[in-house]
């Protein structure tokens, strides 16, 4: 597999998912979704960000490791966030973006340790 495409993949489905995320965390109790009201909820949220940046630290060592150095800098500052702003977020909402992109994200573990 191409070592940018894995990049991007991985990197922005982590990106979003952990946004997503603490996005979640962060609405006042009146606007949060039901299940994130109760506390195996909101710990499934959490985790789901924490799996979400780890692997997003794993995709940008994998970028770092095998792409151009400027590469991963501009995707983790700029690409990503502005894909998650402006494209997904307005699209799918904070919840249905977390939940699309979760098992996204549990697939790209395992695509960067066998493409590593």
């Amino acid at each position: 597999m191409n070592p940018l495409v894995l990049f991007l993949l991985s990197g922005l489905v982590s990106m979003s998912a952990a946004l997503s995320a603490g996005a979640i965390n962060k609405l006042p109790d009146d606007q949060k979704p039901p299940f994130a009201l109760q506390r195996g909820g909101q710990l499934w949220v959490v985790m789901i960000g924490n799996f979400a940046a780890l692997t997003l630290l794993g995709a940008m060592a994998y970028g770092f490791r095998l792409l151009d150095w400027w590469i991963p800098l501009l995707c983790i500052f700029l690409t990503f966030p502005v894909i998650h702003l402006v494209v997904l977020q307005p699209l799918l909402g904070h919840v249905r973006t977390l939940f699309v992109m979760a098992p996204l994200v549990l697939a790209a573990i395992p695509a960067l340790y066998i493409y590593w």
